[in-house]
């Protein structure tokens, strides 16, 4: 029998049949969001495959910085869009940001030269800030944290199929060319963009709130959940300088958003360029398209892998550090190799499946450390933003001058590779030593930090 004090007990059969409800009431929805929205973040790496550069008279590096312009909002408003959320509640902040940004995308399609792009660009990453960070925070409410790793997986795993299906979904727009007018690379964005709405619409119905405001909870399930996730403290004050003042002096959450962002980086670098990476193999536009989906699903696969064995041991740090250690090789052959399909191929598959592998162990490792509405809604949102600050740079690491072999964008992407197992080692040090001076203090049933 499981007991929550203050709640009924509950048997391990209501239990389990309870957290079946939760992961189907909790993660679905949050998925298909996520999937819409880095789609509509990340599909201009296929059109920049299209016509789109010669008929908007993109040059130099303007297509690199219509890239980086949308991490400016999207860095600035993400820990004020945690706390906007916790205020109007994650079905309609939610609903309100997908819906923005949906509509901007369809607008993107519209778009006739450099100026409007780049504005385009600038609202996009305004209405998305909240999506991401948001959803981490609202997950990390409903779960206990040595079973967290596979829902955090799951929802990251949208990053993955979203770069996978944009590709999917760009070989079959590539031939929409001419109709009704419109290049094909303008029905990438109008057709995302009417199904992006399309999801945020049935957002407002079907995404859920924190635990102490679900309505499809009974009592004692509320109670019960906030116990056993130790979330009593749901309905604390509203966040104020002091605590984000209180936040900045601990050096965790400097290694954590560090962490982040040396996954970040390879992350957008290949999300947006694996198509550019892969046509300097000398495909068609079509075959391009296909043949960046399979690195996508190769992460996919170990993410799953990952998470399950994360959770079953429940250990965060060996699955960072391993999935450094294929995006370093991965970048290894790509950096030396410059003759031979398969080997290159290879070192892109390798790249992919180590920064997304290691993506969503550091996300839960960093942010299931952090207690309470107010340090989850500061973190997860801080970590997230700084961590995008490498979304700005990863544009500017494949310039076109840098063609064929990339050769400093590979070593961009090593050396914040390496920046990542340093940090993930030295935030490992920081845990170790606050486990050792909570086991020493005499407290009652402490919670030790994970590792």
């Amino acid at each position: 029998m499981l007991a929550a004090p203050g709640a009924e007990v509950l048997s391990k059969v209501e239990a389990k049949k309870l957290m079946r409800k939760i992961d189907l009431r909790v993660l679905p929805m949050l998925f298909i969001v996520y999937v819409t929205a880095f789609l509509d973040r990340a599909n201009i790496s296929n059109a920049l495959t299209m016509e789109m550069p010669q008929e908007l008279g993109l040059t130099g590096q303007q297509p690199n910085i219509a890239l980086a312009v949308f991490f400016v909002p999207y860095i600035i408003f993400e820990i004020p869009s945690n706390i906007l959320m916790k205020k109007f509640t994650p079905h309609v902040w939610l609903c309100i940001c997908i819906l923005g940004f949906g509509v901007v995308m369809i607008g993107q399609g519209f778009v006739r030269n450099y100026s409007g792009l780049v504005a385009a660009r600038f609202f996009l990453g305004f209405f998305e800030a909240g999506i991401f960070p948001g959803s981490f925070y609202l997950i990390s409410f409903w779960y206990k944290r040595e079973e967290s790793q596979k829902r955090f997986t799951i929802y990251f795993c949208s990053v993955i199929i979203a770069s996978a299906f944009g590709g999917l979904l760009a070989t079959g727009i590539a031939n929409m060319k001419g109709i009704r007018g419109y290049s094909n690379w303008r029905w990438i964005f109008i057709l995302e963009g009417i199904l992006t709405i399309l999801v945020g619409v049935t957002a407002y119905f079907f995404v859920c709130d924190f635990p102490s405001e679900a309505k499809w909870l009974t009592e004692t399930e509320r109670q019960f959940v906030l116990t056993r996730t130790r979330m009593h403290e749901a309905t604390e004050e509203k966040v104020t300088w002091s605590d984000l003042v209180e936040f900045s002096k601990d050096p965790k959450n400097y290694l954590g958003a560090l962490m982040y962002f040396s996954v970040v980086v390879p992350v957008y670098a290949f999300a947006y360029f694996t198509p550019t990476i892969v046509k300097t193999l000398g495909y068609s536009v079509v075959q391009t398209q296909l043949h960046s989906v399979p690195p996508f699903a190769a992460a996919l696969a170990l993410c799953l892998v990952m998470a399950y064995l994360s959770d079953r041991t429940n250990k965060r740090m060996p699955f960072v550090l391993f999935g450094n250690a294929l995006l370093i090789a991965g970048l290894a052959i790509l950096l030396k190799t410059h003759s031979g399909f398969s080997v290159r191929y290879l070192g892109v598959c390798l790249v992919c499946m180590g920064a997304l592998g290691a993506g969503p162990s550091v996300v839960c490792w960093y942010l299931m450390n952090l207690e309470g509405h107010k340090q989850r809604s500061i973190g997860s949102g801080w970590m997230i933003s700084f961590g995008n600050i490498g979304g700005i740079l990863a544009p500017f690491a494949f310039l076109t001058k840098y063609a064929p072999y990339y050769e400093t964008g590979y070593s961009i992407c090593m050396g914040v590779a390496v920046l990542g197992i340093i940090t993930t080692l030295s935030y490992m040090l920081l845990v170790l030593l606050e486990r050792r001076k909570v086991i020493h203090n005499d407290t009652d049933k402490p919670r030790l930090l994970a590792l």
